[in-house]
Order: C-alpha cells, then sequence, then structure tokens
C-alpha cells in the first residue's frame, strides 16, 4: 500500500501506525498496530478514538494483513473481531460493511487496498463538505460551546464539528471557543484545546458542570458536538454529558448542531433506545492514572456507573450538518433518516 498520513494515521513500508492520543498533549507518540489484537487494544484504551479514525483504522489494518499474505477466511474473522471493538460507533460497521464486500472479489487484496484508500479520501472530503456547510450556520463574532474532540485527530481531514469552527474561524466568525473538558479521559480538555491551539482559535478550558452557568449568563451562541450514531428519528449518541448540553441549550434558547458524516447514520437504528450504550472501566472515575502512577481518590469500594455515551433525543437538535448538506428538524419529521 502507498505511504499515507493523516493526523492520527500512518501507513509506511506496508505498516499501520497510530498516534497515541492518550498520551497526548504532552508526548506525540507514534505506536505500531500491525494486527488485529494489538489495533483493538489502542481501540479499548482510546489511543484510537473518533468514530470516523476507528472506522478507517480497522479497513486500513484488513487491507495491510491481506498485503501481508493473509488468507481470506482468517481476514473475515480478523474483520469480525474488530467489528465488536466499538459498538457504539457505527462508522465502524459501516467501513467494515464495504470492506467485507471488497472481500468477496476474485482479487481481494487488491480490492481491500483499494477500498481502504477509498474510505480515506471520501473521509476527508466528506470532513471538508460538512465544515464548509456548518460554517454557514455560525454568525459573526460568536461564543461557541464544544464536547468532546471532533477534530483532525478523530478523523481523515479538518474534522466534523472542530471542522464547522476551524473553517468558521478563518471566516473570522469565532470569538471564543469554550471547551468542555469531557470525560472519559477528559477528551476535550487533552485532544480539543490542543487542536484548537494548534489552530490559533481562542478558547478557554472549562468542565462540564460549568456550561450552565455560561449560557444563563449569555455566554454560549450555539453548541456544536459530534456523533458516533445517528438514529432513523434523528436520536443521536455521542460522548456521555452531550445530552445534558442539549437540555441546557433547549432551556436557553441556544441552538444545538450536530455535525457528523453520512457514515454516522443508521436506517435500520429506529431510535436512541436501540443504541448500544458502552460501559467502561470504574477506575476512569474512581482515581486517575498516568506517567506519574495511580491516584484514588473514591472508596475502594465505591459502585460506579460509566458510561462512554449517551443519547440525545432529535427534539431537542437545532439541525444535523452532514457532508451532504443541513438537515432541518422538519426534514427528520418527515423520514430524512429512516432509508
Amino acid at each position: 500500500m502507498q505511504t499515507l498520513q493523516t493526523t492520527s494515521l500512518r501507513v509506511v513500508e506496508n505498516k499501520l501506525w497510530i498516534l497515541d492520543q492518550q498520551a497526548l498533549p504532552q508526548q506525540k507518540n507514534w505506536l505500531p498496530a500491525d494486527n488485529t489484537e494489538a489495533l483493538v487494544g489502542h481501540i479499548h484504551a482510546l489511543r484510537v478514538r473518533g468514530a470516523p479514525l476507528i472506522g478507517l483504522s480497522a479497513s486500513l489494518l484488513l487491507a495491510l494483513l491481506a498485503e501481508h499474505g493473509m488468507t481470506r477466511d482468517a481476514l473475515g474473522q480478523a474483520l469480525e473481531v474488530l467489528r465488536a471493538a466499538r459498538p457504539t460507533a457505527v462508522n465502524l460497521m459501516n467501513n467494515l460493511d464495504r470492506m467485507k464486500q471488497a472481500l468477496t472479489q476474485p482479487d481481494f487484496v487488491a480490492a481491500l487496498g483499494a477500498e481502504a484508500l477509498r474510505l480515506v479520501q471520501e473521509d476527508r472530503e466528506l470532513c471538508e463538505r460538512i465544515a464548509r456547510a456548518g460554517s454557514e450556520l455560525v454568525t459573526p463574532g460568536s461564543r461557541l460551546l464544544t464536547h468532546c474532540n471532533t477534530g483532525g485527530l478523530a478523523t481523515a481531514g479538518v474534522g466534523t464539528a472542530l471542522g464547522v469552527i476551524a473553517r468558521a474561524h478563518e471566516a473570522g466568525k469565532v470569538a471564543n471557543v469554550w471547551v468542555d473538558e469531557t470525560r472519559p479521559l477528559l477528551q476535550g480538555g487533552r485532544l480539543t484545546a490542543w487542536e484548537l491551539g494548534e489552530l490559533g482559535v481562542p478558547y478557554q478550558l472549562i468542565t462540564d458542570s460549568m456550561a450552565a452557568s455560561l449560557m444563563a449568563q449569555g455566554q454560549v451562541d450555539a453548541v456544536w458536538v459530534g456523533a458516533d450514531r445517528i438514529a432513523a428519528n434523528g436520536d443521536v449518541a455521542n460522548k456521555i454529558g452531550t445530552y445534558s448540553l442539549a437540555v441546557l441549550a433547549k432551556f436557553h434558547n441556544v441552538p444545538f448542531y450536530v455535525a457528523a458524516p453520512q457514515t454516522t447514520l443508521d436506517p435500520a437504528c429506529p431510535n436512541g433506545a436501540a443504541i448500544p450504550i458502552e460501559q467502561r472501566s470504574a477506575a476512569e472515575v474512581t482515581g486517575v492514572a498516568g506517567s506519574f502512577g495511580a491516584v484514588q481518590w473514591a472508596p475502594e469500594n465505591a459502585r460506579v456507573y460509566n458510561p462512554a455515551f449517551d443519547v440525545t433525543p432529535a427534539a431537542l437538535i437545532s439541525g444535523w450538518v452532514l457532508d451532504s448538506g443541513v438537515v432541518t428538524p422538519e426534514d427528520v419529521a418527515n423520514g430524512r433518516f429512516a432509508g
């Protein structure tokens, strides 16, 4: 396979490397992901994260495994192992469905390589379409609030919600971005803050619980988030804390936008209640661990509820910005996502 470079993925000499998003922003470490077990481990540990990026990394690995001589049957098994790595994010399922079709071709090695590269290029292009369509909705002087990380670290391109913010900033429309620190693993505080700094976008980091007071003071003009899955009725699964933001935005008459690619749509999923929600380790809530060691602040026997995602009902969403254009609540009411 040809050499390939995105913000978070590299293919060099037919080997897949991932940027360790757990180590950012203090360290920029590239780690090998040259077998199924390694990539699944990276996904579970959130070293690889972001719905689009997870799907692309799995697709690239399958193509490389084929080039290294893995049999068709073994590739089929690897594909299903990768499919189970992240149950909430539908991009992974959609990408692997296309790779599964490529696997049926007579020259499956060439077909898998071509399809993986096509998926990467498509993601770059659709990110740009999302960013440009969304930036048209941003008014000059906007103070925006975003949750989790939806930029180049999570995609092959400029990003989804963060891509919108980047393009709006280039157009001189962004006065400030409020960045939720975002659990799990403070992905907003570590990753979004870093990306906005790299882009030169003015931002201020806040804890997730501060958003309500900012909206009450009139300090937020719009909320922009991404999505891991969009159901047929417009309900959206996204990082835990998104739903509470949507409720707050509704109460304070603040527009709440979701930016995501078409590959995030799941017409077979009737509503948010049907979306599987990943539960994460209790250790992420009871303490913290890193290169400095581990600290436990909760009682040793504390029971923990730690879902990685929540579901925002369609009724709370002002618009869905896709690579195909802006979808309105009226469109969704008329079955736009139902297939």
